[in-house]
């Protein structure tokens, strides 16, 4: 991956038709080697392992479905001619905007990626993560983080009568580059 890989935030931010931006992100997330998706999963094992116990046990399988069973999700519909039956418009193309600039903006694409900003956060891990991440929320309407991923103090995404409530969707703001606030989640206050 390289720094130019970022570029497609740059270009997609222009489209509004789900298909077209489905084909953009799938196109970008199908260049990531074995090799990059073995460095990003050690790297994501190593974070894991750093959480007290028992919630590492409880989230370590949430963590997974998030990088890689939306991976492999995304691929399927890339490879079985699943993104030609996606319909319609990006629902809140400003937001959409804002996110592709915030990426652009993390990575700081006009320079060099800020490789310091956090050190288990490369670059190339940050631009998987990104990508995997507007293609849930934007084309498919699905929240940031998987139906079921715990948060500290026992405190879970969940979805009720076809709405998903998430418990920090809302305490992000004032987190920078956070996907949450970009999420189609609704914040929960329920324990």
């Amino acid at each position: 991956m390289t720094e130019k890989s970022f570029q497609v935030f740059s270009t997609i931010q222009h489209m509004t038709s789900k298909k077209e931006v489905a084909t953009a992100l799938a196109k970008e997330i199908s260049r990531f080697s074995i090799y990059d998706l073995g460095v990003i999963s050690a790297s994501l094992e190593h974070e894991i392992n750093l959480l007290p116990s028992p919630y590492r046990e409880r989230i370590q399988p949430h963590f997974r479905e998030q990088y890689f069973g939306r991976y492999f999700k995304i691929m399927s519909l890339h490879s079985n001619d699943g993104l030609d039956k996606l319909k319609g418009d990006i629902n809140d193309i400003n937001l959409f905007c804002e996110y592709c600039n915030m990426v652009l903006e993390r990575f700081n694409v006009e320079g060099t990626p800020e490789r310091d900003k956090s050190k288990a956060f490369a670059p190339f891990q940050g631009l998987f993560y990104y990508l995997i991440s507007s293609f849930m929320m934007f084309v498919l309407s699905e929240p940031g983080h998987p139906i079921g991923m715990p948060f500290p103090g026992g405190f879970t995404v969940r979805e009720s009568s076809g709405i998903v409530y998430c418990p920090v969707r809302d305490k992000e703001k004032d987190v920078p580059y956070s996907i949450c606030n970009y999420c189609p989640a609704k914040q929960d206050d329920l324990p």
